[in-house]
């Protein structure tokens, strides 16, 4: 059978079993039995996927996946979303548009302490929108913020997504952490330069708060003080691994350590935030790890019928320009996107163009910043951007129809990230090369 059948086999099976509702990691582990025992014949060839997935679970780099799942727990039940959205309100409220721009800071330092959509997007959207629009903010530009801040924690260090990449890659985790650095400060730098433009140019959009509201110097630095910590314990998570003083693994734990630190200095860890801090942990990290389970079946049925080594050396082979691959490829990824979470996104395509773009001579670290900034855009893109429905869930009192319409400037913001990191692959690259030299 052609490579190019074989692949279609593969992948659109896998997409049947998706558009049937069947959650991701039964659907990568039940289409890799079925084809295993048409390809193989029988039982005995499942040895092999049980000893894949094991192998594929046991990676010494995904004991960090539990430890920053915990950190983020942590940090989100110490209340710290209203502690930081408290100092930008006493901080920026005088400056037009200052909420609005502000919410894309908390979004850059909430969304990378927590790094899971869902709940970055749900957190910002109770903190952040009944203010901004108590105080005569537009609902479309509130809502665009909101939903564009909940992706920056995929792009921020530390991310799940990116230890999960360096895990399939064997890239570095340390050396992806700081390639999502830079870009992830200047989309929030993007989001921010918007929302100040466009209020400046259409004030009713996000009007200053009266002068009777405005805060003292002393309340101002006074609001400080519930953020301080937080921030320097993501400031020592983020600082040992550069200066290679610690792994990503290690650097995950003393984190955890910290966030309980910082949490119970603010008295919030009562036996209530305990048990949802516990359950939030176990039940993300059985998630991430059902799916790993999955994915390691898949990618082995991937790798003995020789796809994806198969169909890089074909295309690489060729005289396609490696570039509008490229582009096809991150199409697609938006595409998957709009669907799917960016670790099933990942686990599912992984076998496929990971070997594609080693072929075609791509920097597999400065690619998993494009990949990431593609699934975040896929989260915002209507119809079905994961996203747009948490916003929903959120404000139940808003038309789906008015979300769309919110998130679209967005969408094109993070578009035009991607292409800076194309064209300037420095801007990805920078960090990284500084900690290897």
């Amino acid at each position: 059978m052609e490579l190019w059948m074989i692949a279609i086999i593969l992948f659109g099976s896998l997409l049947f079993f998706l558009f049937l509702g069947i959650p991701v990691s039964f659907a990568l582990g039940g289409i890799s039995i079925i084809l295993g025992m048409i390809y193989w014949g029988g039982l005995p060839s499942l040895d092999g996927f049980v000893l894949g997935s094991y192998e594929n679970v046991t990676q010494a780099i995904l004991t960090a996946v539990p430890l920053y799942i915990f950190m983020a727990a942590v940090l989100m039940y110490s209340g710290l979303a209203e502690d930081l959205y408290e100092v930008i309100y006493r901080w920026f409220g005088g400056i037009r548009g200052g909420l609005a721009a502000g919410t894309s800071v908390i979004a850059a330092i909430f969304s990378s302490m927590v790094g899971v959509i869902s709940a970055s997007t749900a957190a910002l959207g109770m903190v952040s929108r009944p203010s901004m629009l108590k105080r005569g903010y537009d609902d479309k530009l509130t809502l665009g913020v909101i939903m564009a801040g909940g992706t920056l924690g995929l792009l921020i260090p530390p991310s799940i997504v990116m230890i999960i990449y360096s895990s399939e890659s064997g890239e570095s985790a340390a050396a992806l952490f700081m390639a999502g650095i830079v870009p992830g400060l200047f989309a929030a730098a993007i989001f921010i330069v918007y929302s100040l433009v466009l209020c400046f140019i259409k004030p009713e959009k996000g009007p200053k708060i009266d002068i009777e509201e405005r805060f003292t110097w002393g309340e101002k630095l006074r609001s400080l003080r519930g953020v301080i910590l937080p921030l320097v314990v993501i400031a020592i998570v983020l600082g040992s691994i550069y200066l290679g003083i610690a792994t990503p693994t290690e650097a995950g734990a003393v984190g955890g350590v910290g966030a309980l630190f910082a949490a119970g200095t603010k008295k919030q860890l009562n036996v209530e935030n305990m048990k949802s801090i516990f359950l939030m942990t176990a039940r993300l990290t059985g998630m991430v790890f059902w799916i790993l389970i999955g994915a390691a079946a898949y990618a082995r049925i991937v790798a003995v019928t020789g796809v994806g080594d198969g169909l890089a050396a074909m295309i690489a082979e060729s005289d396609y320009n490696r570039w509008i691959v490229l582009i096809l490829i991150l199409v697609l990824f938006l595409i998957f996107g709009m669907f799917m979470d960016s670790v099933a996104v990942l686990l599912i395509t992984a076998p496929f163009f990971l070997p594609l773009l080693t072929a075609l001579d791509f920097d597999l670290i400065w690619f998993g910043v494009l990949f990431i900034i593609t699934v975040c855009i896929g989260s915002l893109t209507p119809p079905v951007g994961l996203s747009l429905f948490i916003m929903k869930g959120v404000a139940p009192d808003i038309s789906i129809g008015k979300i769309y319409s919110a998130v679209w400037p967005f969408v094109f913001l993070l578009v035009l990230m991607i292409v800076i990191v194309l064209i300037f692959p420095e801007v990805a690259m920078w960090l990284p090369s500084m900690m290897m030299d």
